[in-house]
């Protein structure tokens, strides 16, 4: 798609359409994202008359002119890193990202982010319905949260990736470690997440009238009995929808933050731990700001080669070097 405009004819059939959601159906290469910022910057025209709306409805037939500025220089400078790329194809990458890397630059970070090592591997060539800062990015997690992602290459994965996402046919599990246990071996956490008036920076629980629905499927993969009271858990959790820092805020809520997590488990006690597994948890996870929480697989439909993809990621070092020795502990106490 190389010309400066696309040119759209209204007939009768699409009579009484939104314009955005018409428009999104017909120009599959553009999200539907886009089509909102350029009605916004008043780059789409129907009939000669800018439109001004994205609610704008077609009454009449016509002929719908929208204009494609060119993109934005990037001044996201690309950085050779070490990718630990999984898959990768015409269309899209899946890595698994290291804890501690930004996904995507922002405010006080425009060098060492994940985008900027995307950018030196695929020489630019990115998806550009993420805007210049995130330039491929369909999904993200935490910083301080390992594990597997899949980026775009093209704006068309893209923008069918993002809608398997909001549609919730992407299978996304994470693993995750607590010093409590919740109240169930298995269930379902359901309760809607909203920005913290607080802190800005932090998510909340709320109530089901407020913020976005939000959904965490959990079952207990192992427990390690340490002491009378206390037991290390091991989760694995899946993903029905996708609010930032979700696991983490479900999880504080039900009184068993993730080990390591400085924002939503301050409060978290280290009693009765023997030592040597404390002073992995201290070095490996307190002192790092890691946070014991890994995505562990993502599964997908591929937009281009029209199969089911499913891929793994390896458990991070750390999480064996404490496992093992939760393991050792556990049967010495037995």
């Amino acid at each position: 798609m190389n010309q400066d405009y696309i040119t759209i004819y209204v007939t009768s059939n699409d009579l009484g359409q939104r314009i955005d959601l018409f428009l999104s159906e017909k120009i599959k290469e553009i999200s539907r994202n886009r089509i909102i910022n350029l009605i916004k910057e008043q780059n789409i025209f129907f009939n000669n008359k800018t439109v001004l709306t994205q609610s704008f409805i077609l009454k009449n037939e016509g002929k719908i002119i929208v204009n494609l500025p060119k993109p934005k220089e990037s001044k996201i400078v690309p950085k050779k890193m070490n990718l630990d790329i999984i898959y990768e194809d015409n269309n899209l990458i899946v890595l698994n990202k290291e804890s501690g890397l930004v996904v995507h630059p922002g405010a006080g970070n425009i060098e060492n982010t994940l985008v900027n090592g995307l950018l030196h591997h695929c020489k630019g060539d990115l998806s550009g319905i993420g805007g210049v800062l995130r330039p491929g990015i369909v999904h993200r997690i935490d910083k301080m949260t390992s594990g597997i992602l899949v980026v775009a290459k093209d704006d068309y994965c893209h923008k069918i990736l993002s809608k398997q996402f909001k549609d919730r046919k992407i299978k996304r599990h994470y693993i995750c470690i607590t010093l409590k246990s919740l109240p169930k071996s298995k269930g379902i956490i359901e309760e809607n997440i909203k920005r913290s008036k607080i802190d800005r920076k932090k998510m909340t629980v709320c109530k089901s009238n407020e913020g976005k629905k939000a959904i965490t499927e959990y079952f207990l993969e192992k427990n390690y009995l340490l002491d009378k009271n206390v037991k290390i858990n091991i989760y694995k959790c899946k993903l029905q929808t996708g609010r930032t820092h979700q696991i983490r805020v479900h999880f504080s809520f039900m009184n068993s933050p993730i080990l390591g997590d400085h924002t939503y488990g301050k409060n978290m006690k280290f009693k009765n731990i023997p030592e040597n597994i404390s002073k992995i948890i201290n070095e490996k996870f307190l002192k790092t700001k890691r946070q014991a929480l890994h995505a562990e697989s993502i599964g997908f439909f591929h937009p281009i080669k029209k199969k089911d993809m499913f891929f793994k990621s390896e458990l991070p070092d750390e999480f064996k070097i404490l496992i093992k020795s939760l393991e050792n502990a556990s049967e010495l106490r037995n």
